[in-house]
Parts: structure tokens; sequence; C-alpha cells
């Protein structure tokens, strides 16, 4: 396979000792950002795989508009091309709504892998008002990757705050899939200016980026 691959609603494959990083989202609409995400969190946290796993709607967000799930899984796979990355709409057949009840039931259809939580530094700001948010970091190394405007976050997010002591300093971010929890690591780098809303509004306008 030589690009994304599309597994519906099931888990892609994984056996013990393989490190994963799950980079959940509505993807609406997937662009080069989020794959600019993923690849840097695959090279740097030296991952075997990114499982993308896009939610059938973000309890935090209005989804009245969000085109529907198969569309969805469709571009993210075309804007991932990756043959590393995967695309699933696994939160469906879990019949989960939240990242913490999607955690618990995807770790114990993996045991003996190391799962790692990805996520743009945008949603660190808001990281805490996640149902059962504490509860992720002591279950899963969460890494936290640069997005324009957020470079201040770690420092001021109540999420970070709490568990400062438990953040990876950045030459240690190779170490965080096999860390124990709570951990987590800010990668600073190179960033992408695009975000979904901003594309979104841009379609409705009529104006494409």
């Amino acid at each position: 396979m030589t690009r994304s691959g599309i597994h519906d609603y099931a888990l892609p494959p994984a056996y013990s000792g393989m490190r994963i990083g799950l980079y959940g989202g509505s993807f609406n609409p997937a662009h080069a950002g989020h794959r600019h995400v993923a690849v840097t969190a695959l090279r740097r946290l030296q991952l075997d795989r990114i499982w993308c796993l896009v939610t059938p709607g973000n309890p935090l967000k209005d989804i009245t508009e969000l085109p529907s799930l198969e569309t969805r899984l469709k571009r993210t796979a075309d804007v991932m091309d990756h043959p590393r990355i995967d695309v699933t709409g696994v939160e469906t057949t879990a019949n989960t709504r939240f990242t913490a009840e999607s955690l618990d039931w995807i770790a114990a259809k993996t045991m003996g892998v190391h799962l790692v939580w990805i996520m743009g530094a945008d949603n660190l700001k808001q990281f805490h008002k996640w149902q059962r948010w504490e509860d992720i970091l002591q279950k899963v190394p969460v890494a936290i990757i640069d997005r324009p405007g957020y470079s201040l976050a770690p420092l001021s997010a109540i999420a970070a705050r709490s568990y400062n002591w438990a953040r990876l300093p950045s030459h240690e971010e190779g170490k965080l899939a096999t860390a124990p929890c709570p951990a987590w690591s800010f990668l600073y780098g190179p960033r992408s200016e695009l975000s979904s809303t901003a594309l979104r509004q841009s379609a409705k306008a009529n104006h494409p980026i």
C-alpha cells in the first residue's frame, strides 16, 4: 500500500510492541495542516504508525453541518497519503462519544501496544474541558504539536500547568511512547498555517484558499 488506507469502522491491524499514535478529530475538512501534525508525530516520536480516528462528531463542536463520516474518511485518506498512516471511523463501532471512552475501548483491544494521544496545540487550551481529561493523561502519553498562535499554550493552559511536572523535555520526545503515565511533550518546530475553520469559511464565501 503506497498511501493511507481506510479501515472503515474497524481497528487497523496491530501487534504487541508497536508504537502507535492516535490522532483524533472531526477532520472537517482534512487538510495539509493535519498531515503535518501526523507526519511530525510519526517521525519525532519514533512511532510505527499513526491512526487517524475520524470522529462521528465532536461533543464540543456544532455538528449540524458536519459532512458524512464516509466523506470525511475518504478526504482524510486522500490528504494523509502516507504508507504508515491509517484512517478509521472505529468510534462508530465502539459506540463511544468521548475521547476517554474511545481510549478505554482501543486499549482493551490492543494489549501490549504502546499508544500515544496526539493533538494540536490549539486543543491543549481547552483540554481541561474534555470529559475525564485527567484519566486520559493517566492512561496514555500525550503529544502536543505546535500550531500557529498557540506556542505559549503549554505555559498557560490549565492542563499543562496542572501536569507541568510530567512534561518530557524536547530531547526526550522519542521516549514518550513508552514513558510511564502521566507523561506529555510539546513538539516545537515548523508549523502549518492552515485550519479547518478557515477552509470552511472560505468555502462558504466561495473564496478558495
